[in-house]
């Protein structure tokens, strides 16, 4: 980093599970000052205490932005205060980084961009996958199996205790498939790089728990121009079965590629958020046989070195975020890829709602 430049002052806004990640980046990392932390209850007290205390507190965001002035805002509340967050800080002339889903909705979602837009500031998506080394190189090899692509994809959930209480909190304003379908509807997006074209979703409420009008167990499927077809699983609570909580892998004529996460996908992980990002290893299986009928070639087992945990993906989120600024870089793309994945997410939803196809 070149010399005599200013740490970025960020206001660290929501101290849940991403918030604390990411304020302890800021905390750690080069190039990066906390001037102030704001949550609405006691969370923001126990991550100050993380970091060794000295952060100046506050209970009010608006407040806090007047008072702290901050050259960038970190978003990891709830998703329904997401945009009219984002927007207060963007027209505060601040760069923003954002926790997904972007907005509650695709219009909120796409007021948040256009205010990015507007304003001439930065505005990063929390879309951590993008930011695994294991991850990129699953869609690496998925575009090496050829057309069409099937993807098959879950994360169950669980959950008791306080992360039941999280995740109750979030089905307060978003389903399963919204909330955690986002990330791998992109990477569905990135590994065909062809547009959707229909989806198709089913849902149940299984807990009386939650707002009647939603429900957390959730399946949708994708449809795509080229052929490629996906679909995604995703169910939160109590009840939910752990015996098939981690399914990721694409098939294609070539043959097919599983991240095989030995450790993680065994009992009593799936509501671990640690688990959730760990792959360990990559198996690669060639579908080419032989003259007498038999595969031609043995699987290929990728072991991932460069394994980050949870906090190492966050550590090079931000660093991403503050390359972005200093290089001004163009995340047009970027900002447009976290608006598509979320309105195909929607569109999933109002599949459930409705029962019916929706056509993108």
């Amino acid at each position: 980093m070149a010399e005599n430049v200013q740490p970025l002052r960020v206001l660290v806004v929501g101290c849940g599970n991403m918030g604390t990640s990411h304020a302890v980046a800021y905390h750690t990392l080069e190039g990066f000052d906390i001037c102030g932390i704001v949550s609405t209850g006691s969370s923001k007290q126990v991550l100050n205490d993380k970091l060794g205390g000295g952060y100046t507190l506050y209970s009010n965001y608006e407040e806090a932005l007047a008072a702290t002035r901050p050259d960038a805002v970190c978003i990891s509340t709830y998703p329904d205060t997401h945009e009219s967050y984002a927007i207060k800080a963007l027209e505060s002339g601040c760069h923003v980084f954002i926790e997904k889903p972007l907005a509650d909705s695709v219009a909120g979602a796409e007021r948040v961009a256009a205010a990015a837009h507007k304003a001439g500031k930065k505005l990063v998506v929390g879309y951590i996958l993008r930011h695994h080394p294991s991850w990129e190189r699953f869609v690496e090899i998925a575009h090496q199996l050829g057309k069409p692509l099937v993807m098959r994809m879950n994360l169950n959930q669980q959950s008791s205790g306080s992360k039941w209480g999280v995740h109750r909190n979030l089905l307060q304003s978003l389903s399963p498939i919204v909330d955690c379908g986002v990330h791998y509807i992109d990477v569905m997006c990135q590994m065909t790089r062809s547009k959707p074209v229909q989806v198709s979703a089913i849902g149940a409420r299984l807990s009386n728990d939650i707002p009647a009008d939603n429900y957390n167990y959730g399946q949708l499927q994708i449809r795509f121009e080229d052929g490629s077809v996906g679909w995604y699983e995703a169910g939160w609570g109590p009840m939910i079965s752990e015996t098939a909580f981690f399914v990721k892998d694409v098939i294609g004529p070539q043959g097919c590629v599983s991240i095989v996460a030995k450790e993680s996908g065994s009992t009593g992980n799936s509501d671990n958020i640690e688990a959730h990002t760990k792959t360990e290893s990559l198996r690669l299986h060639h579908a080419a046989l032989n003259e007498k009928g038999e595969f031609a070639k043995e699987d290929t087992w990728i072991n991932m070195e460069d394994e980050p945990d949870h906090q190492e993906l966050c550590n090079r989120e931000q660093r991403y975020f503050l390359k972005a600024i200093r290089e001004n870089t163009d995340l047009t793309d970027h900002i447009q890829d976290a608006v598509n994945s979320l309105r195909i997410a929607f569109a999933c939803d109002e599949s459930v709602r409705t029962g019916k196809i929706v056509t993108l």
